[in-house]
């Protein structure tokens, strides 16, 4: 097997936007999703994996994130961010909308090698999270399950979140691993650097 090649995440740009996956780029290279609630942090732990402020918007309001919206890491090499779920404040047609996108996204999308699931350490595993589990277990996607705002934690409570969550997951029978996260004080970002490296590793395949 290769060596895996370490990827420079402060080079991400933003590529394009999308409402739904027929206006999608062309299905090739490798993508990688993030999903997660829309409180999750998604857009935090984008930012600080590409170490850039502002590449995915942060907002007040959950649920802003409404598009499929995708950023180049490298050619070839693209991380895709996905609508949030389980939001409060939008009309239910718009949710129905917005789950549909995500299901298609996922069962259709060729060049999709890997989800990482975000969320808040403190309310892991929602009705939602699970759902989104399902569907990348039955697509057959390996999936990074990634505790956010770790530091809210004590380390010890951290720890035995992380052990709770490793052990409710089992029964998905997927290849699932979860890790503490966050973006304040650094918690996981190299886990996650790794992890995307070693999803991205097709994409330098000869």
């Amino acid at each position: 097997m290769s060596e895996i090649q370490k990827l420079n995440y402060h080079k991400t740009h933003f590529l394009t936007s999308a409402a739904n996956i027929t206006q999608l780029p062309e299905d090739t290279g490798v993508e990688i999703a993030f999903a997660g609630r829309s409180n999750a942090g998604k857009s935090t732990a984008l930012n600080a994996l590409t170490n850039q402020k502002s590449l995915a918007r942060t907002s007040k309001t959950p649920g802003r994130t409404q598009l499929i919206n995708l950023f180049e890491v490298e050619p070839k090499c693209k991380l895709v961010d996905l609508p949030g779920y389980g939001y409060a404040a939008v009309p239910e047609q718009m949710k129905l909308q917005w789950q549909k996108s995500l299901a298609e996204y996922l069962q259709k999308r060729e060049c999709l090698q890997g989800v990482v699931i975000l969320m808040d350490i403190r309310h892991p595993l929602k009705d939602l999270d699970q759902q989104m589990i399902e569907w990348a277990v039955a697509s057959e996607l390996p999936v990074l399950l990634l505790l956010t705002k770790a530091d809210k934690l004590s380390q010890s409570a951290r720890s035995k979140t992380v052990k709770m969550v490793r052990e409710a997951i089992l029964p998905f029978q997927g290849d699932i691993q979860v890790e503490p996260f966050s973006s304040l004080n650094k918690i996981g970002q190299d886990r996650l650097a790794a992890k995307l490296d070693e999803w991205f590793s097709p994409a330098f395949a000869a």
